[in-house]
């Protein structure tokens, strides 16, 4: 790999280490309580990126910001990505009208909406708790929304609606290919299920587009997070969400006052974009033994 899949990588574990140790490394709660007194303090000694418009410490509600991004990236791409493996690989594989059907007309039903679009209607209009006690049942709806905190069920629920569709597309042109090839046919031949053919001989050789696949996910998903809260349909607010504290200093008085307030923020969503990104790239050339040669 190149040299930015590296520097990615080991920003990725750093951010990583920061969200589960976040209650070490800042002296202060959650970054919710605030304290009038102390609002727009500049970067100190004792508030290391100075503190926002209710005083709260800027440093502890990013740190705790990452946990929410990274929540939402791990829990979307992996749920996508099962989600995507199951209908793509089935499309690929048995092909016909199968395959017409999923790939011709449910896939393109997903692509035809904006995906952004899709997701705010999505978390702006559904009840959370109803559709949570629907899919799971009262009590255990009760538990998850207590895991995951109020808002945060339904970002997951939009953003896997919307993103399940490209590893889908991914996972069935690889399937596509794969099948035709000749160990494929003699597993065929010698009397093997198709869920043998599939699951043990195709999917190991179908899946590594998959693998660059889900870390470009993880760059959407988290951009795709900051957004919603930006707009107010994400996380609520007191939650230390990225794109709830750039909505919340977005105001010309905090710009000039403290701009701080405005681009740690932002600062650490293109620098975690970017860093999936550089880790996507790097695979994608590890993975292709043409670029490899070049």
């Amino acid at each position: 790999m190149n040299v930015r899949a590296y520097i990615g990588m080991f920003f990725v574990i750093a951010i990583i280490l920061v969200a589960v140790f976040a209650t070490w490394l800042s002296p202060y709660d959650l970054g919710i309580t605030p304290n009038l007194a102390n609002k727009f303090a500049s970067p100190s000694l004792t508030h290391l990126l100075g503190t926002d418009h209710l005083g709260r410490d800027v440093f502890t509600r990013v740190i705790y910001g990452a946990r929410i991004s990274l929540e939402v990236g791990l829990i979307t791409v992996t749920i996508s990505a099962i989600i995507g493996i199951l209908i793509g690989s089935i499309a690929g594989f048995y092909g016909g009208w199968i395959d017409s059907f999923l790939s011709g007309y449910v896939f393109n039903v997903f692509l035809a909406f904006p995906g952004l679009l899709l997701a705010i209607a999505l978390a702006a209009f559904v009840d959370e708790r109803a559709l949570v006690s629907t899919l799971v049942g009262t009590e255990a709806a009760e538990t998850l929304l207590n895991i995951f905190g109020r808002g945060l069920i339904k970002i997951l629920i939009a953003l896997t609606i919307i993103g399940w569709v490209g590893y889908a597309r991914v996972i069935r042109a690889q399937v596509l290919k794969v099948r035709e090839l000749d160990f494929v046919t003699a597993a065929r031949a010698l009397g093997a299920s198709d869920l043998r053919i599939l699951v043990i001989h195709i999917l190991p050789n179908a899946i590594q587009p998959l693998i660059v696949q889900v870390s470009l996910g993880m760059a959407g998903a988290v951009l795709s997070e900051a957004s919603l809260s930006f707009l107010g349909v994400g996380v609520p607010p007191p939650a230390p969400s990225w794109g709830t504290m750039i909505e919340e200093a977005r105001d010309l008085t905090t710009l000039y006052v403290a701009p701080h307030v405005l681009f740690v923020p932002g600062i650490a969503i293109a620098l975690t974009v970017l860093a999936f990104n550089f880790i996507g790239d790097g695979l994608r050339e590890y993975l292709d033994p043409k670029q490899r040669r070049r």
